[in-house]
Parts: structure tokens; C-alpha cells; sequence
């Protein structure tokens, strides 16, 4: 795990205390891309896969802890963020442990949004995040969710 691995998780648990008692971890963080892994134990349902609402949490995270970093890594470090709107679809269960990723959105959109924001003080965009049984590269959970970052 590098640095800005441990930085985040530390953030997220000590800011979001469910992220520790989901067993949430930052698994990885390179070129552009945040993995997150949910272990099913803590996070199980009454049939035997992983919660609903754990596998919104992680995908939520992964696009918010995306953020987070990006933002740490361009210098940024006066912002709140927070998401505002999430659309969310489960095409498939998930049976096991998972990993959600986010990966950077293009260029263009990433500059405009830091630029809003020197400008503003406000900006908003958009992340989409996935959720993968481990082990599998066939999306379990598909999410897209609409990030402030605020003063």
C-alpha cells in the first residue's frame, strides 16, 4: 500500500467511522484509478451476499475518495466534498469479497472542474464507479454520482 493508500484510508475512517466497521480498505491508487475492497463478512444479507446498501456505500466512496486524492494530488486542500445526486443499478450479486473502482474522468472535464472551482469556489462532477466480485471483471454494480466540492 503507498502513502496516499494509507492517507485515504485513514481519512475515511476516522471521518466516516462505518467505513472501519464495513472492513472497507484502499487497495490500490494508480494512474488515475482508486480501488477500494469490501470484504462480505461484515457487510453480508439475509442471503448470504453483500448488502445493498454497503455496496451504494463503497461505490459512493471509491468515486469520493477519487476526488479526494485527485484534489490532494493538484494542491487543493480548502474544499469540502460531498455528493449531492447517485444513480445506481445491481446487474449482478455479489457473492464474495469486492472492489469497487473509480478511474478519472477525461482531461477536459477534470480541468473545467478544477478551473470552476479556483474560480467559483464551487464546482460539480460527475464520477462513475464500478463494483466487481473479486476475482471477476463483470460489473456487479454500475454507479454514477454528481460530487460538490465547496468552500
Amino acid at each position: 500500500m503507498n502513502r496516499d493508500s494509507r492517507y485515504l484510508e485513514s481519512i475515511l475512517h476516522h471521518d466516516i467511522p462505518l467505513t472501519r466497521e464495513m472492513g472497507l480498505k484502499v487497495s490500490g491508487w494508480e494512474a488515475g484509478q482508486l480501488r477500494l475492497s469490501l470484504p462480505l463478512e461484515p457487510n453480508v444479507n439475509h442471503k448470504s451476499t453483500m448488502f445493498g446498501g454497503s455496496l451504494y456505500c463503497g461505490a459512493v466512496l471509491a468515486g469520493w475518495g477519487w476526488l479526494h486524492l485527485s484534489l490532494h494530488e493538484a494542491g487543493i486542500e480548502d474544499g469540502h466534498i460531498v455528493i449531492q445526486e447517485g444513480q445506481i443499478s445491481y446487474p449482478l450479486p455479489v457473492t464474495g469479497d469486492a472492489e469497487a473502482r473509480c478511474a478519472a474522468p477525461e482531461e477536459k472535464v477534470w480541468k473545467k472542474f478544477l478551473a470552476t472551482y479556483q474560480r467559483y469556489g464551487r464546482a460539480r462532477l460527475t464520477l462513475d464507479t464500478q463494483v466487481l466480485n473479486v476475482g471477476s471483471e463483470d460489473e456487479a454494480v454500475r454507479f454514477s454520482g454528481q460530487y460538490v466540492l465547496h468552500r
